[in-house]
């Protein structure tokens, strides 16, 4: 996978920004804000994170967002890994 992030050569959403090595995760400044979505639907990456978080199972999310298929949960996924790297951030908690 390259470094580069970006790629905004994809015919199918002409008007987002996508991200590279991810062809369904799209960022278009004029759906919800330019947060990351799914196929430029008005469902974030976010939106679907926290939809597994409380409730893992894959076939309620797709009974609650029909539109949604493996692959864009898949990418979902991965492209929350890849944005949180290999950074560690440390919690700020008093010493006793």
């Amino acid at each position: 996978m390259s470094d580069r992030l970006f790629d905004q050569d994809d015919r199918d959403y002409p008007d987002a920004m996508h991200f590279q090595g991810f062809d369904r995760i799209t960022a278009d400044p004029e759906i919800l804000g330019g947060k990351p979505c799914i196929r430029g639907m008005r469902l974030s990456v976010q939106r679907v994170l926290e939809v597994l978080a409380t409730n893992p199972s894959r076939d309620e999310l797709r009974s609650d967002y029909p539109e949604l298929e493996d692959e864009d949960i898949r990418q979902a996924l991965a492209f929350a890994a890849r944005m949180l790297g290999e950074r560690i951030a440390p919690l700020n908690h008093p010493t006793a």
